[in-house]
């Protein structure tokens, strides 16, 4: 202990005695400057009476100046830190001890010409402010020099409040070394004037002539009131460079003052899709779900896992998380626990396929409201597994449909896929299959005969529904089936997203199946956010599909996460065409033609209108597909053909005996 203070003895209080040895100097100095300098610059020539003075009154003034400025903390800041607090410190000081000098002159001495005050008050400022935040601004060129040699240079996008909060964030901040040397805004009347020191260059057809010019290595956007689109518009101009982008979070980080460079965000993938997210008013959907026993399938997954996660927050009497495979649940599981401690959450594992497993869990926990997630969605591994797809996609939701109709369940939300449209492979077809199971059983049941909806089990067992033969059960049924219909979702498991992402890590190549393929796409949010509202303005029947804007090309995608990823594609990371898989088309539809659209209240959802079928013959073939599913039929897809008058199958390769 005896150690730590006597070296910091040695170093804080040496430089305080060393800087008030300077100050008693520098105010002697001061004063005889001014005094000489009064009289031409000759010693001589001074009067002696103005000498005397000098000399009998200085050595005492000098003490006196190092009794103020110790009393203004002069000699305990860090000056390498020096702003403009100390600055009227000094300033404040030096006006108090001028005024003391004027005092004791005139009454002890005598009166000193009135250029030797001013002149010499102003010496001393000047010196004494000259030591302190010579410091500082060596350290500074420094940093610029630093700055110049290793640093970034900055292209900030937009010279509104944002845009001059990372300006001053990267002029202060002692940490970084980036420095922004270009400013670019559309508004003309800005153009060729500053903003703190920085010029404005232009609009943005200007973006890649200055980052040329300027030799610019990133490019901030900080324009967090711009659309999806415009965003879009800037950052597809501003990926044509090599440049890293960043972006400010968005408008609540402007109002709070919370814009700064640390808290730039690295511009994602679905920056670039150019649409503005779905809004959906979530108070009344979770005022549906509040105090009801929830269930998810496939809980575990990407979309369920979303879904547990917004149910959860929002009071539900019971959460169940039902999925086959026990590591995501397990995850969501630990998860919720602990962002949600009070929450009655219960996680089941099992199989949509097993019905008595399905009868078992709707009879003991009966949940009002069940989203079905649950499915297989890997469209090449489907077409080489097609058995694998009826049994898990389109007999798992009828079984589970089945057993919630039973059991008094009063929403179910089959999450499907613009694959069902016209599909070309089995998994899309499968999902297709589903709809039409959906909607068969809410044909049936508000023709009021769910009785004919056959129960379909390779097994007969104690789930059978109508145990006592008197069809007491299905009576007043009123579950209302419905559809939610969207594309593929950014960053969930299947994605090319995540599979780009670990080819580049990988240093490539980055495989694209075909350069003219294009899918619609949207984020996990917007996706539960739209399978919430399915399952709250359900009046059953429909098919909610979302207008996901305009299609992007996979290549383009490909290309644009290579960029972001700081690397130039066909250069550091090749891009290789592998051709079309098994089943998969260059395009998907979100709607048949013949289906038709309805308007809702939000102005990017739309409701499809059934396509009329003959139920009953429906239902009686999906008994038939499903017992040549159990069976591995290999030609299982013409049969799927002969049910859905809009698959086309491709020639995939057939499923082997042991499926």
């Amino acid at each position: 202990m005896s150690e730590r203070k006597k070296g910091f003895f040695s170093n804080w209080h040496r430089m305080a005695v060393l800087l008030a040895l300077y100050d008693a100097l520098a105010v002697c100095i001061s004063y005889f400057l001014a005094l000489w300098i009064r009289f031409d610059c000759v010693y001589s020539a001074i009067p002696e009476r103005y000498l005397k003075t000098y000399t009998c009154f200085i050595g005492i003034y000098a003490v006196l100046c190092v009794a103020v400025f110790a009393l203004f903390k002069l000699y305990k800041t860090l000056w390498k830190f020096a702003s403009y607090v100390e600055l009227s410190r000094i300033l404040f000081a030096t006006v108090i001890t001028a005024l003391a000098h004027v005092l004791g002159t005139l009454i002890f001495f005598t009166r000193m010409p009135i250029f030797y005050y001013i002149v010499g008050n102003g010496f001393q400022a000047l010196f004494v402010t000259a030591a302190r935040f010579s410091y500082r601004f060596v350290n500074m060129v420094r940093h610029r020099r630093h700055i110049d040699e290793t640093g970034a240079r900055v292209m900030i996008i937009g010279a509104g409040s944002a845009g001059q909060m990372i300006v001053r964030d990267m002029m202060n901040a002692k940490e970084i070394v980036d420095r922004p040397v270009c400013i670019i805004d559309d508004d003309s009347n800005t153009w060729g004037r500053e903003l703190d020191g920085v010029p404005i260059v232009g609009g943005r057809d200007d973006i890649l002539g200055n980052v040329e010019k300027f030799r610019v290595t990133k490019i901030y956007l900080a324009i967090p009131s711009a659309s999806a689109e415009q965003k879009r518009d800037i950052l597809n101009i501003c990926n044509a460079t090599d440049c890293e982008l960043k972006k400010v979070p968005g408008m609540y980080q402007l109002v709070n003052g919370e814009v700064s460079v640390a808290a730039m965000k690295k511009v994602s993938i679905d920056d670039l899709l150019g649409r503005e997210p779905i809004r959906v008013d979530l108070d009344e959907v979770f005022s549906f779900l509040n105090g009801k026993v929830v269930m998810v399938t496939g809980g575990g997954g990407s979309i369920g896992s979303e879904l547990c996660r917004q149910i959860a927050a929002h009071q539900p009497k019971q959460l169940i998380i039902f999925d086959i495979y026990e590591n995501n649940a397990y995850a969501i599981e630990l998860e919720l626990r602990e962002k949600y401690p009070e929450l009655n959450l219960l996680v089941l594992i099992g199989s949509v396929r097993d019905s008595r497993k399905m009868f078992d869990v709707f009879e003991k926990y009966r949940p009002d409201v069940v989203y079905h997630a649950a499915a297989h969605k890997h469209v090449p591994l489907m077409e080489t597994s097609p058995c694998e797809a009826i049994k898990n996609n389109a007999i798992g939701t009828y079984k589970t449909a089945y057993a919630a109709m039973i059991h008094g369940c009063q929403r179910f939300v089959l999450i499907s896929t613009d694959k069902a449209v016209n599909p070309t492979n089995i998994m899309g077809a499968s999902k297709r299959l589903c709809e039409m199971i959906i909607q068969s059983f809410d044909a049936k049941i508000k023709a009021g005969k769910a009785n004919e909806i056959p129960q379909m089990f390779t097994h007969e067992g104690m789930e059978n529904a109508d145990k006592d033969g008197s069809g007491s059960v299905f009576k007043n049924i009123k579950t209302e089936f419905v559809a939610v219909r969207f594309g593929n979702v950014l960053g969930s498991n299947g994605s090319v997203i995540p599979i780009f992402r670990k080819q580049i890590e990988k240093g490539g190549p980055v495989t694209v199946t075909h350069p003219d393929i294009i899918r619609y796409f949207m984020t996990i949010p917007e996706a539960v956010s739209l399978v919430l509202l399915a399952g709250t303005y359900a009046k059953g029947g429909e098919i909610f599909v979302l207008d996901m804007g305009s299609p992007v090309k996979i290549e383009t995608l490909a290309r644009n996460l290579i960029k972001l990823s700081g690397y130039k594609p066909d250069v550091d990371i090749k891009i290789v065409y592998t051709g079309l898989r098994p089943g998969e088309k260059l395009y998907e539809e979100k709607l048949m033609a013949e289906e038709g659209l309805k308007k809702t209240e939000n102005k990017l959802i739309h409701i499809g209108c059934p396509i009329p079928f003959d139920v009953d013959s429906f239902l009686t073939q999906l008994e038939k597909l499903m017992l040549r599913a159990y069976s591995n039929k290999p030609d299982i897809q013409d049969t799927v053909a002969e049910m859905v008058s809009t698959y086309h199958p491709e020639d995939a390769p057939k499923e082997k005996k042991t499926a």
